[in-house]
């Protein structure tokens, strides 16, 4: 009896292990309700965020610097003429310009890197990220504002806790100090496979919309409405624009349709890649995803909160220049985010984890991870001729200003 009860002791420890090293990798901490309540848990955030990989997003005011200043490029296209004619005949003549200068800029943040996070207006939040610095964000799709869809924490005393935005006071984030289960239960993990064969492995959401196994896959299957836990699913197959194969944990296969779950009506299936940062594969690109357990959890105290942009660029002339980088004349940091897309997939790339960036054209740039993987990346002002300009703050503090027609690569010091 004593050795069974030994044997017992050992096996729940294993279990509260494996539940704390998973619960290490969600998104964690402390809410001071405008009530003045204090609610601690897990926190699942706007539906489809809940591990610290996850991107906040959201919009950044440029800086005044940046608001008051024109790049080469901006000066260019700004004053361009355009020739009037008819039959022929010039008639006359027309400025015009393809470009807007804009006083806020597309942002984003992985959650691992913010301290605290306070709303301060309706649509508007001050983060404190890890390194000391303020950041304000606005105006995030769903993510900030009233029109957050939820914002859920697991209490250990209260239970779940539903919350709106004008609740919350403030968000202090933390490593996890809880070992009992998610309701949710476990993050959802596994390889996106594309129409063209790119493979992306990661932290999954599904219709961004579902996170966990204890989530719901919706559809028909010969007549009858089925609804199927994630955590039963192994893979899910597309089969037509209207319909996928999931194949069952148990080996049972179900074709599904009409279903927004399974059809084109998906909003896109978001792969959280740790070693990048993210993507967004709507369903005519998808085709198949396998499910497995995560090989480890990205903890909190794994991100720092950002460090200055430093690197040395390279210009078609041949000059370079080594010092701080602001880049398209609003990333200036590490934690900030590059956009593109690499066959019709969209992609969020955190600064800190690339290497470098390649001009190939007016319309495309090579960028390399720090983990050697390669992306030929399109239709975004990150990597193509609408960037706003590559800023680079020398030695002696005198800063040096380059247009897309001037640059050719950037080794970045990550």
């Amino acid at each position: 009896m004593i050795k069974l009860l030994g044997l017992c002791s050992l096996i729940m420890i294993f279990i509260a292990g494996t539940v704390m090293a998973e619960n290490e990798g969600r998104i964690y901490g402390k809410i001071t309700t405008t009530d003045g309540d204090i609610l601690e848990g897990l926190i699942r955030w706007d539906k489809n965020e809940g591990n610290w990989v996850d991107i906040l997003n959201g919009t950044k005011d440029l800086s005044n610097k940046s608001k008051r200043k024109l790049s080469k490029s901006d000066r260019r296209k700004r004053n361009r003429e355009t020739s009037i004619e008819i039959f022929g005949i010039t008639i006359g003549k027309t400025s015009s310009s393809s470009w807007n200068i804009f006083n806020s800029a597309q942002s984003g943040i992985r959650f691992g890197h913010i301290r605290t996070f306070e709303p301060i207006d309706d649509d508007r939040v001050l983060l404190v990220l890890k390194s000391g610095e303020e950041v304000e964000l606005y105006d995030g799709s769903t993510d900030i504002g009233n029109g957050i869809r939820e914002i859920i924490i697991e209490d250990e005393s209260e239970g779940d806790v539903e919350l709106l935005w004008d609740d919350i006071e403030l968000i202090e984030f933390a490593s996890a100090d809880y070992d009992d289960e998610s309701y949710f239960g476990e993050r959802l993990f596994g390889t996106l496979t594309s129409r063209r064969g790119d493979e992306f492995t990661g932290y999954v959401c599904w219709d961004v919309d579902e996170l966990f196994t204890g989530d719901i896959l919706d559809g028909d299957e010969k007549g009858r409405s089925r609804k199927i836990k994630f955590g039963k699913i192994k893979s899910i197959e597309r089969y037509s624009s209207n319909g996928a194969t999931v194949t069952l944990t148990n080996g049972d296969e179900k074709l599904l349709k009409n279903s927004n779950d399974i059809d084109d009506g998906n909003r896109g299936i978001i792969i959280s890649d740790p070693g990048f940062g993210q993507v967004v594969v709507e369903w005519d690109e998808f085709d198949k995803l396998e499910f497995t357990k995560a090989p480890r959890q990205v903890k909190y105290n794994e991100f720092d909160g950002g460090h200055p942009l430093m690197g040395t660029v390279y210009t078609e002339d041949g000059d370079s220049y080594t010092g701080r980088i602001r880049w398209d004349d609003d990333e200036e940091y590490s934690w900030e985010i590059l956009d593109g897309e690499y066959h019709d997939i969209e992609f969020d790339i955190e600064f800190g984890l690339i290497r470098k960036i390649e001009k190939r054209s007016h319309r495309t740039s090579i960028v390399t991870t720090l983990d050697g993987r390669t992306f030929r990346l399109r239709g975004s002002n990150d990597v193509d001729g609408d960037n706003k300009g590559i800023f680079i703050k020398i030695d002696n503090n005198d800063e040096v200003e380059l247009d897309w027609d001037e640059f050719s690569y950037v080794e970045f010091n990550n």
